[in-house]
């Protein structure tokens, strides 16, 4: 959910409630967009995070510590001129709009007190932090907009302070039961949030969601009812796999894991460390994608090449066979010819028409195709080698790629690590690299009682498999794809225990998605690592295999 007008107004009633009285005695700028106050009130200390982030503007009190650059901000330094040791004394939001306004009381140093306001507008890229003086002129703002870039207003120092355009619209919470849009078109999110103030897009939809729940209340009424939750919040996070939404209580509309937390405040701190790790893992396993999509189509291109070689290497037994025919004829050759037809012993005495060169004698002949057959039998044999590296590495990158999926920032750092250690990501920074702290495996326990252990990563799943499990216990892998090392760490498994870890295997599979896995599994002594092998890479014997439907698994780790 974005930081609508709705959001805002719970919000406002939290910090109001918790800060108003309180004294600012500390004042900290972690970035060029936010500011962080810590406000003591009644022994103990409230931190407010004020943002002005294009993408993630908001103000909430926060638990998180933030790092803090060695040299503060001139921003920061004005509002320590001024704010330090200032008194918060109201709270409150422009209309319904994303502004939020800190009535602040000083004393200088003459011992005058001057009233001052901070007002943060959480408005996208528009997004600032002001601070005004008594006389409403600015004082300074973190983003400087002059009037070239604002015909409407200046946001400079020395300026009048003006609030931004105001929207002719309806405050939703000041409206009548009987309110109904004056547009004549069918109720929609577009209809709603022209009409009203501060409406998100999902706050919008959930007014929708519950007008279409209750078709014989009045719209009026639903807003109304609507608007007085954000009096009483139940913060709620809403997640699925691929998104996830804040809201001042839990939305009938979004659908999802629900999560309730004691404040606003919590729930964003919450929110905006899963966003910033959804981030990461974007960002991380998008460079390991390129990396192993560039290798594959290499590695794809090799083999195709290969493969056209392998087919030229198959005419080695016919020059066997026409040296052969020359050696057994010589007798009944001349020189000096172009070409001879022979017949084939081993085909019924079929004639084979056999090239010549001229300038070579018939011995000659025979023994430069003997040559051209030791060559290809022996470029065969090279192929064939290199061909099954090349495989090797394309099964490698292949685990990697269904290993982006399940993994998460810490995860994807150790993969990255492997991959620079394997020689396909260059590292620029050897001299200074951090070493990155190994994890644990994934851990599990199954339905005896035993502890099922998964391996993060390929090198990870040797060390699982090749140096740490006990050589009696059983090993489990998908059939024939990429996936993760399971160990259940028992010799005495029930159906349900093998059952379980199977299920685990087909999760942390490239065949996660699928409804019927096959998963193999054997005692851990009959697991064998080649010689040179990649990462992850095992030879397994006297395996069973059993279908299995992949197991549910959140990724919170």
């Amino acid at each position: 959910m974005s930081f609508d007008g709705m959001f805002t107004h719970s919000m406002t009633h939290e910090l109001k409630d918790t800060l108003t009285q309180g004294k600012i005695n500390k004042i900290q700028q972690p970035s060029d967009y936010e500011v962080l106050l810590t406000i003591r009130k009644q022994g103990q200390n409230h931190k407010l995070l004020l943002s002005a982030h294009p993408d993630f503007a908001r103000a909430q009190l926060s638990q998180v510590d933030y790092p803090m650059p060695d040299t503060p901000p001139n921003f920061c330094m004005v509002l320590r001129k001024y704010l330090k040791g200032a008194l918060v004394i109201a709270v409150d939001q422009y209309e319904n709009d994303r502004v939020i306004r800190l009535e602040l009381l000083r004393t200088d140093e003459i011992g005058d007190q001057q009233k001052l306001t901070l007002v943060v507008e959480m408005m996208g890229r528009h997004s600032n932090i002001i601070l005004v003086g008594h006389q409403g002129q600015i004082l300074d703002v973190i983003k400087r907009v002059p009037l070239y870039q604002n015909r409407y207003r200046t946001l400079l120092p020395g300026a009048s302070y003006q609030l931004p355009p105001y929207q002719n619209k309806a405050n939703p919470f000041k409206i009548g039961s009987d309110w109904q849009p004056t547009s004549q078109q069918n109720l929609s999110r577009q209809v709603l949030q022209q009409e009203l103030m501060g409406l998100g897009r999902e706050s919008a939809d959930e007014i929708i969601f519950r007008a279409q729940s209750n078709p014989d209340k009045a719209l009026g009424q639903i807003i109304q009812e609507f608007c007085q939750a954000f009096d009483q919040p139940q913060p709620c996070l809403t997640g699925t796999d691929k998104k996830l939404e804040f809201t001042a209580f839990p939305y009938l509309s979004l659908t999802g894991d629900k999560e309730t937390y004691a404040s606003l405040g919590q729930l964003l701190d919450v929110y905006y460390a899963r966003h910033t790790e959804r981030q990461q893992v974007q960002e991380i396993g998008q460079q390991i994608d390129q990396v192993t999509q560039r290798e594959l189509k290499h590695q794809r291109k090799k083999q195709k090449n290969l493969r056209k070689d392998l087919e030229k290497s198959q005419k080695a037994d016919h020059y066997q066979l026409l040296g052969e025919l020359l050696t057994s004829n010589l007798y009944q050759l001349q020189g000096n010819q172009a070409s001879v037809d022979l017949p084939n012993y081993y085909d019924d005495n079929r004639l084979v028409h056999i090239p010549l060169k001229a300038e070579l004698s018939p011995a000659e002949n025979a023994q430069a195709y003997y040559q051209k057959y030791n060559k290809l039998t022996k470029s065969r044999s090279h192929i064939q080698e290199q061909l099954a590296k090349s495989q090797e590495e394309i099964d490698y990158l292949e685990s990697i790629q269904a290993q982006i999926e399940w993994s998460n920032p810490k995860e994807l750092e150790l993969i990255r690590e492997e991959l620079k250690e394997e020689g396909y990501i260059k590292d620029r920074k050897k001299k200074t690299h951090k070493r990155i702290k190994p994890l644990k495996p994934r851990q599990f326990t199954s339905p005896s009682g035993y502890t099922i252990k998964v391996g993060r990563n390929n090198k990870q799943n040797d060390q699982l498999t090749m140096r740490q499990a006990n050589k009696n216990h059983y090993w489990f892998h998908v059939k024939d794809v990429p996936g993760s090392h399971v160990i259940l760490e028992t010799d005495q498994a029930s159906d349900d225990d093998i059952l379980e870890a199977a299920s685990i295997a087909a999760h942390y599979s490239k065949s996660r998605h699928s409804n019927n896995v096959p998963v193999d599994y054997t005692q851990v002594k009959d697991v064998k690592k080649p010689n040179g092998a990649k990462p992850g890479f095992v030879n397994y014997f006297n395996q069973k295999t059993v279908f299995v439907k992949p197991a549910q698994i959140a990724n919170k780790e």
